[in-house]
């Protein structure tokens, strides 16, 4: 934690330190108790946001987008002072012996960097998703009703090793009228503290309130639980992490609850897939950025299917270790080397260079081991057959199919969102790839001319 963030934490409350001194997450659906200081801490935090969102909501795109130019400005004039700070986490990471794969997703550097500003851009520059009219018309007694985009209000986010979400997370909510409330983990306490910083007072450059941006982290994990607690404070709470903090925040939060997922991503490669093609979607698929959640992490091929060697020798080259069943083991070329697949490695999420590979006898084989092992977030086919395209279409149920196209375009940035909050995996309210329009609500309006109810 920054000095600076020390200093804004009541001095009756002791900020997240160590991993010893830090209170237990609890378990699903145990009570959690929160200290009273804490809550009446994070209960304050709640009602700034609240009055904060009241000025966002009446807020028009200018002077939001003004707002989203200034604090992708800041964060260029202030890299070093960013990098230096995730400099700090990524060596307290290292020391405590973070995975890579985490470490990956903790690291920032000029090229990340220069994404968050790409990204606030593009926000800036796509529509304003509130007073967008959803539906209406006018009823036979002369009355007009239509129902129309609204902000949520305050919204929070619990994350984890991801200072990049807390620029995606601002801008989206600011684009879409909310004020939100951020605990980002002490993994990257060092940066998230810079970028708050930073954001809060880009906002205040521009005449909006600094407090549509918060934080909780200088209040540990009780931050977070009495967050989680929040409600009437917060309108939502969107988890993104892995299993154990989604879960967490799911079963005992009181507060609302979009359930964003992890990637247990498949591909099924078709008998007549392309040779080609196969290896280039499998390689960008799995080695482009291992660590994040769109990546493949199962890939199942056609017993007639000829691109199997050819697909190995691509991967095992770009490191990536194999774990197969015994049919995929026998056509693998010797040159190959594979571990045996167990089920665990068809329900892990590696976020590594690891990748599980079955043969199956067909389309319907596929599909029901997607059933069986997804999680709902993305799957794909790689197939010159129309028609087992659209099956897979109809048939797997997850967040975002793709045909013969990489699993990496299931991000808000590449679907056109501006960023994202999360990749939900729930079917309610929001599914997929969370942008702007899905961190509002509708409300309906209804005018008269004095018309009274028959």
């Amino acid at each position: 934690m920054t000095d600076t963030a020390r200093a804004n934490a009541p001095a009756s409350v002791q900020p997240e330190t160590t991993a010893a001194t830090a209170p237990a997450t609890p378990a699903p659906g145990q009570a959690v108790l929160v200290p009273a200081d804490v809550e009446a801490a994070v209960h304050a935090i709640g009602d700034r946001a609240r009055t904060a969102s009241r000025v966002l909501a009446r807020a028009n795109r200018a002077w939001k987008d003004r707002a989203l130019r200034a604090i992708g400005a800041a964060l260029k004039e202030n890299e070093a002072a960013i990098l230096a700070a995730n400099s700090e986490d990524l060596e307290a990471g290292r020391a405590n012996g973070t995975s890579k794969a985490l470490l990956d997703r903790l690291a920032l550097n000029p090229a990340r960097i220069d994404g968050l500003v790409d990204a606030l851009e593009t926000l800036a520059g796509l529509p304003d998703p509130v007073g967008t009219v959803v539906r209406g018309q006018t009823l036979p007694n002369g009355v007009r009703v239509r129902q129309v985009n609204v902000p949520m209000g305050v919204v929070a986010a619990i994350y984890e090793a991801r200072p990049n979400v807390t620029v995606d997370i601002a801008g989206l909510a600011l684009k879409s009228g909310n004020a939100v409330i951020l605990r980002g983990g002490s993994a990257a306490g060092h940066t998230n503290a810079a970028l708050l910083g930073i954001i809060r007072d880009a906002l205040a450059s521009v005449g909006l309130p600094d407090d549509a941006v918060q934080s909780v982290d200088a209040y540990g994990r009780e931050g977070g639980n009495a967050l989680m607690r929040a409600r009437g404070r917060v309108d939502v709470l969107i988890p993104r992490g892995g299993r154990d903090l989604i879960q967490n925040v799911v079963l005992n939060s009181t507060v609302p609850v979009i359930e964003t997922g992890e990637g247990n991503v498949h591909v099924f490669v078709d008998a007549s897939a392309d040779e080609r093609m196969a290896v280039e979607i499998l390689i960008n698929a799995k080695t482009q950025r291992p660590s994040v959640c769109n990546t493949v992490e199962t890939v199942l091929v056609h017993k007639d299917s000829t691109v199997l060697p050819a697909v190995a020798r691509a991967l095992a080259e770009r490191g990536v270790r194999l774990h197969v069943d015994g049919r995929t083991l026998a056509a693998l070329p010797a040159d190959v080397a594979a571990d045996e697949a167990t089920d665990r490695d068809w329900a892990t999420e590696y976020m590594d260079l690891e990748l599980a590979v079955a043969t199956v006898d067909g389309l319907d084989e596929a599909i029901a081991h997607i059933r069986r092992w997804s999680t709902g977030h993305t799957e794909a086919i790689i197939t010159n057959d129309l028609a087992n395209a659209e099956r897979f279409i109809a048939e797997v149920d997850s967040a975002a199919v793709m045909v013969n196209a990489s699993t990496r375009f299931t991000d808000g940035g590449e679907l056109g969102l501006g960023a994202e909050v999360g990749i939900s995996t729930q079917k309610l309210h929001a599914r997929g790839p969370m942008g702007l329009s899905e961190l509002t609500t509708t409300k309906w309006i209804v005018q008269g001319e004095g018309q009274v109810r028959a």
